[in-house]
C-alpha cells in the first residue's frame, strides 16, 4: 500500500475532456491518475499514489482565479495529500496561470508542498515563481517525457520533508530568495576567484545575479490623428479562409500581410481565425471582433483618422517565442515605416 499521497491538477485538455469547447468547465474531481498523471505516477514509484486529479477549464480558472483557487484548496484538503502537483503547463498561458495559482493557494492555506512546471516564457512563471517551486520545461507537450521525471524527483523530496537545495542543484527556476549558508571560503576570496575567471574570459557563476529589464522608450504621440495613416496588426490569427500562408495555430514561425483596400468589413465567408489558444467560434462568426476593420472604416469616414492603411499584418500569439515575436515586430515595423504609416492599432485575442 502506498505511503505517500499526491493530488494532481490538470486542465480540461490533459484530462481528455475536450479542447477549447470545454474551457469553461468549473473544477471537478477524477479519482486516481489521469492523462500525464499516469506517467507521473509511474515516475514516482510504488510508495506514492496519485489519489485524485482536480480538473478545471483554462478559461474558467483564468476568469475566476480566486473562486477556482478556493475550490481547489477545498478539494485538496479533503484528500490530505503529502504533496500537490500541477501540470506541467509548458507554454500554455492560461494553464500556467492556473497551475501557479492553485499551487500558491494550496501552499499558503494548507501548508502542503506544491510543485508545478512550465516553459520560461509562460506568464504563470513571473506571477508565481517567488512562492512555489516551478520546474523548467520545453515549450510544448512533445517533451513531456523530459518534464515528468524532474517533477517526480522534486515531489519525492518535498513529500519526504527533505531540505531543498538551491535552484541550480534541484532544477527549479530561481525564486529570488536569499538563504544564509556556511561555506569554507570567505566572500572576498570567492569574489577574487570570480574576477580572475572573468579577466581570463572563462565562465563563472555569480552568487547574486541581478535582474535585467529591457527598456523600450515610448514613441511620440501622433500630433494630428485626422491626417494620420493608421495600420491594423493582429496576433489573433485572422486570415483569409484556407490560411494561404500556412501560419501555425501555435508557436508561429511566420507572419503574413493581406490587402483590405476597398473592404468595409471582414465577412465570415472570406475570413477565419487559425489561432489555437482561444475558442474560435465568436471570431469566426464575425472576424471584425478580433481585427476591427469595420470600426476603423467608421473612424476613417467621420474624419477621426486620415486613412486606414490598405494592408493588415497578422500572426498567432499562442505560444510564439519571444525571439520570433521580436523578429516579426521589427520586420513589420520596418515595412510600415517605409510605407509612411503614422500609427498602429495592435489587437490580440
Amino acid at each position: 500500500m502506498a505511503r505517500y499521497r499526491v493530488v494532481h491538477y490538470v486542465n480540461q485538455f490533459f484530462a481528455q475532456i475536450g479542447g477549447e469547447e470545454e474551457v469553461n468547465i468549473p473544477p471537478l474531481i477524477k479519482e486516481g491518475a489521469v492523462g500525464p498523471g499516469r506517467a507521473l505516477q509511474q515516475a514516482l514509484g510504488e510508495e506514492w499514489e496519485i489519489v485524485a486529479t482536480v480538473v478545471c477549464g483554462d478559461s474558467y480558472f483564468a476568469e475566476n482565479i480566486e473562486t477556482a483557487s478556493e475550490t481547489v484548496v477545498a478539494i485538496v484538503s479533503s484528500y490530505q495529500p503529502n504533496v500537490f502537483v500541477a501540470g506541467p503547463a509548458f507554454n500554455a498561458g492560461r494553464y500556467g496561470v492556473a497551475c501557479g495559482a492553485s499551487c500558491s493557494a494550496v501552499g499558503e492555506k494548507l501548508g502542503i508542498p506544491a510543485v508545478t512546471a512550465m516553459y520560461e516564457e509562460n506568464p504563470g512563471l513571473e506571477l508565481y515563481r517567488k512562492g512555489i517551486c516551478i520546474i523548467p520545461t520545453a515549450d510544448s507537450a512533445l517533451r513531456m517525457k523530459d518534464a515528468i521525471p524532474r517533477m517526480a524527483s522534486l515531489v519525492r523530496k518535498l513529500g519526504l520533508g527533505q531540505e531543498i537545495g538551491p535552484p541550480q542543484e534541484e532544477g527549479y527556476f530561481p525564486r529570488g530568495l536569499r538563504v544564509n549558508r556556511f561555506v569554507d571560503r570567505t566572500g572576498a576570496e570567492r569574489a577574487v576567484d570570480m574576477l580572475l575567471l572573468k579577466l581570463k574570459g572563462e565562465p563563472f557563476q555569480t552568487e547574486y545575479p541581478m535582474p535585467t529589464f529591457e527598456r523600450i522608450p515610448p514613441s511620440l504621440p501622433i500630433g494630428d490623428l485626422s491626417s494620420a495613416t493608421i495600420a491594423l496588426v493582429t496576433t489573433g490569427g485572422i486570415v483569409p479562409r484556407g490560411n494561404p500562408d500556412r501560419i501555425e495555430s501555435a508557436s508561429a514561425s511566420r507572419f503574413a500581410e493581406y490587402d483590405i483596400a476597398g473592404l468595409d468589413a471582414l465577412t465570415p465567408a472570406a475570413y477565419e481565425t487559425v489561432h489555437g489558444g482561444y475558442d474560435p467560434v465568436y471570431a469566426n462568426e464575425d472576424p471584425d471582433r478580433v481585427l476591427p476593420l469595420d470600426a476603423m472604416r467608421a473612424l476613417e469616414k467621420d474624419g477621426t483618422i486620415g486613412k486606414l492603411y490598405d494592408r493588415y499584418y497578422v500572426t498567432v500569439g499562442n505560444a510564439t517565442s519571444v525571439a520570433n515575436s521580436e523578429r516579426f515586430g521589427k520586420a513589420i515595423a520596418a515595412e510600415l515605416k517605409s510605407a509612411g504609416v503614422d500609427g498602429v492599432i495592435l489587437t490580440s485575442t
